[in-house]
């Protein structure tokens, strides 16, 4: 399969899975909006989000999100089609520079137009020090090659594409813009410039004169197919949980990829049952402890991230003192977010039962309008036989939400050496999704209810940056190149 397409699928679990944010409601009204709906619609994506919203202003002013919403009421003048107001309302929203402020529309449609036959650009990006290069080829031409050097699209500078489609992404940072442009940039220029027939690449190899070339659009079944002719490079399975033993001259090292921190089992009902991860990880670490290992590697590499109730219970097996996932966990109030929280409460669910529960009690105890600290209870490590040798945890700008709050309690609380490449994701962050639905066009809009300041209480806003940095090449080789540099660290670190 190609390697972006499996970066679809990722993100696609990310959104619909975890945070169960679609882009249009199950009931929602006609497939066109009358100008006076979209505009009654955008009013009340506006207010809500300046009730709901932890901080709306926190990248952009107040007065730079009121000019845009007048602009771009003025020009709702006539009916348009759901989708189209769907694109609208995500880039008004995305103006905010905020991850989990969005609504997700652009992948449900682009993944439907594939399924149909649909074609896409048929290449993937890897953008680097503000340069994008191509990192993987599905255009069958030869004389494109993976780590060419993109400088225009359609005659267009690359910069400019990148602005352009950018808009409508919801990043806090630039550095996270990028990342999110790599996985979805044949879905972005699909948005934005319509289905096209042909592309047109000015590539420069090396210090050669830049050339121009044309490449077809393809199908996804032509895509897999000339896929299948490239020379294989690394592709990670964010979807698999794997352990062994890697030996070496002096000393063999565990390896954990824990994958997923969430029920994926085939055909499991409770997304959220950690039975069988707990079991997975509880046999892991016993064969590590029963082979006497000096150090064990997690890797959270394309780690989509999950629940804490399934990384607790791995971070329970070396952590070696109370913590918590945030120094301080901070939650604006309002009617939306305690209607959002409602809903995930069971009819008979007991006074003190879920968090959810929890939340509702806090909310009803304060104003709209509060903002309020929620006191998470410390995790007490593992009582009877843990690991204690040296764990270290690998990551990438591809792992995400709690992949990031695991990496951020191993450094802040010295639980681990974290290697790899900084987070694209944030380790301070406004997060905790919410959701509320729009009345007439029944769009599905995430916001963010809390401020989850990292264990450290840095509040930086960065992703979470290695002790050892390791850089990520453009082009990920089979055998690994990353793994093979975090071995190598490992190994200097235990001959010393």
């Amino acid at each position: 399969m190609p390697h972006w397409y499996q970066r679809v699928a990722q993100s696609l679990i990310a959104a619909w899975l975890l945070f169960s944010i679609g882009s249009v409601a199950a009931d929602s009204n006609a497939e066109i909006l009358s100008a006076a709906q979209v505009r009654e619609d955008f009013v009340e994506l506006y207010q809500t989000l300046q009730e709901a919203h932890v901080n709306l202003y926190s990248q952009r002013s107040k007065a730079e999100y009121d000019a845009l919403y007048q602009q771009m009421f003025s020009e709702f003048i006539k009916p348009l089609p759901r989708d189209q107001v769907e694109i609208a309302f995500q880039r008004f929203v995305a103006f905010g520079r905020v991850a989990h402020a969005r609504i997700d529309g652009l992948q449900q449609r682009f993944v439907a137009f594939r399924q149909q036959g649909g074609r896409a650009l048929p290449i993937g990006i890897r953008i680097q020090d503000g340069k994008v290069w191509i990192a993987d080829n599905y255009s069958g031409v030869a004389t494109v090659q993976r780590g060419d050097r993109l400088l225009a699209l359609n005659g267009m500078p690359i910069a400019t594409v990148l602005q352009q489609v950018g808009a409508h992404v919801s990043a806090d940072t630039e550095y996270l813009l990028h990342t999110m442009l790599e996985l979805w940039f044949p879905a972005l220029i699909w948005q934005e410039f319509g289905p096209l027939s042909q592309f047109q690449l000015t590539l420069q190899r090396a210090e050669q004169t830049p050339q121009v070339l044309t490449i077809d659009a393809k199908t996804r079944s032509e895509a897999q197919a000339a896929d299948a002719k490239q020379a294989p490079v690394l592709s990670l399975d964010w979807d698999q949980r794997e352990a062994r033993i890697i030996n070496g001259e002096r000393a063999a090292i565990g390896y954990l990829r824990p994958g997923p921190f969430y029920n994926n089992e085939p055909g499991a009902n409770d997304v959220w049952d950690n039975r069988a991860f707990v079991e997975f990880i509880d046999q892991r670490f016993k064969q590590f402890i029963d082979a006497k290992l000096p150090a064990v590697l997690i890797d959270l590499r394309d780690n989509p991230g999950g629940d804490n109730s399934f990384s607790d219970h791995m971070l329970n097996w070396f952590a070696d003192k109370p913590y918590r996932f945030a120094s301080d966990f901070r939650i604006r109030v309002s009617a939306a977010t305690t209607a959002s929280n409602a809903r995930r409460i069971p009819p008979d669910e007991s006074k003190h039962g879920s968090i959810a529960q929890q939340y509702a009690e806090l909310y009803a105890q304060h104003q709209p309008g509060d903002v309020v600290s929620y006191e998470f209870p410390f995790n007490t490590p593992k009582a009877g036989p843990r690991y204690h040798g040296e764990v270290f945890v690998l990551i990438n700008r591809r792992s995400y939400s709690n992949a990031v709050l695991v990496a951020a309690i191993a450094q802040d609380y010295g639980f681990a050496t974290v290697l790899g490449e900084e987070t694209a994701d944030l380790a301070t962050t406004y997060g905790a999704m919410e959701q509320f639905t729009l009345t007439h066009s029944g769009l599905v809009v995430g916001y963010p209810k809390a401020y989850i300041i990292r264990p450290s209480g840095n509040t930086t806003v960065r992703g979470v940056q290695p002790d050892w940095p390791i850089k990520t090449p453009i082009v990920e080789a089979a055998d690994d190149p990353v793994l093979q540099i975090a071995l190598a660290h490992i190994r200097a670190r235990m001959n010393n």
